[in-house]
């Protein structure tokens, strides 16, 4: 068996990176640690962190096909983060007119927790401490 040491980064495919970009960082607060253009590919690249950690790679491609989300498909469920407080950080969310489920509690830990999509749809979730 391998030894896996943790989890490096999460990465996403955007269809368009300017509104993507905006809502990783402006909206849920991750900071850009690098961005690249690569002209190439006619596509960027940008690596965000979150708390100083760098957990996310955010790409950009020409004609990227739509993945199925709903109903559920085979393969990455949601994406899913942390806070202390879910009902504060989903306010935070619907301020920045994100549209975001109900909070709902977790029948096996009694956690709270919500679920919102990104810009392109891609399931993510708040989780309560």
């Amino acid at each position: 068996m391998i030894q896996l040491k943790s989890i490096h980064h999460i990465a996403v495919i955007c269809t368009d990176y300017a509104v993507s970009k905006a809502f990783y960082t402006q909206v849920l607060g991750l900071s850009l640690q690098q961005e690249i253009y690569r002209a190439e590919r006619n596509s960027y690249k940008a690596d965000l962190a979150l708390n100083g950690q760098y957990v996310l790679e955010l790409f950009s491609f020409p004609d990227v096909p739509a993945r199925l989300s709903y109903p559920e498909a085979a393969g990455l469920r949601h994406l899913a983060f942390e806070v202390n407080n879910v009902e504060e950080a989903r306010q935070g969310l619907l301020d920045h007119g994100v549209d975001v489920q109900e909070i709902r509690v977790d029948e096996h830990t009694g956690k709270r927790f919500c679920f919102f999509a990104d810009p392109d749809n891609l399931p993510l979730e708040l989780y309560e401490r």
